[in-house]
């Protein structure tokens, strides 16, 4: 696939392709980037983690995987914009770029993860682990996420968003964004189901 220019969101949690995130604007670089971004054509931005630094005042290092955002909505507040935007694609950053207005940098389209239909079990496995793990953790934490969701009919698509509604860190879902396979995707949210069941009840001694 090709590279390009991308104008950049660097933040400190990661977004997941058919996930969405709100997002308040403030800073006047990023609404600079708000107004050429609603004069394109293709209102999208990339998403990064923050591998040090803080989003707000720049002078940041960050992850080089990362997911397309497309631009869903958008409205003024009374000290910036806020916006929606939803996952679409993952991505790679080739190069950093000045950040003269705002972060933005070449990135290269990672390949869609395909789906074959000899990973169905798989697809079953990582959903019943993902679930008790949801579950049995919200009578542990509040979470924002029911156990219950509704699944997308498309394999891949239901497998981010088990993996979107799985309580786990920013670090562990930049993992999940690096897997080659959906079957691969789907061994690693039972994996991290399990760790994160663990982890909890560890912390609560239950």
């Amino acid at each position: 696939m090709d590279d390009v220019e991308l104008a950049m969101f660097p933040l400190g949690s990661v977004l997941l392709p058919g996930a969405t995130l709100p997002l308040r604007v403030f800073e006047p670089r990023y609404r600079r980037m708000m107004d050429d971004l609603m004069a394109s054509d293709r209102p999208e931005l990339g998403v990064v983690l923050i591998e040090r630094g803080h989003e707000v005042g720049g002078g940041d290092t960050r992850f080089g995987t990362g997911t397309l955002a497309r631009i869903d909505h958008v409205e003024a507040i009374d000290d910036g914009v806020a916006m929606l935007v939803t996952g679409t694609h993952r991505l790679d950053v080739v190069e950093w770029l000045p950040d003269d207005p705002y972060p933005r940098a070449r990135v290269r389209p990672r390949p869609p993860l395909v789906w074959d239909e000899r990973w169905r079990r798989a697809l079953q496995d990582a959903e019943l682990a993902v679930r008790g793990c949801v579950s049995r953790l919200a009578t542990l934490v509040e979470l924002p996420w029911s156990p219950d969701v509704e699944l997308s009919p498309d394999p891949v698509t239901a497998l981010w968003q088990l993996a979107a509604i799985l309580p786990i860190g920013d670090l562990d879902r930049l993992a999940l964004l690096q897997v080659a396979t959906p079957a691969e995707l789907a061994a690693e949210l039972v994996g991290r189901a399990a760790d994160a069941e663990e982890l909890m009840r560890a912390r609560f001694g239950r």
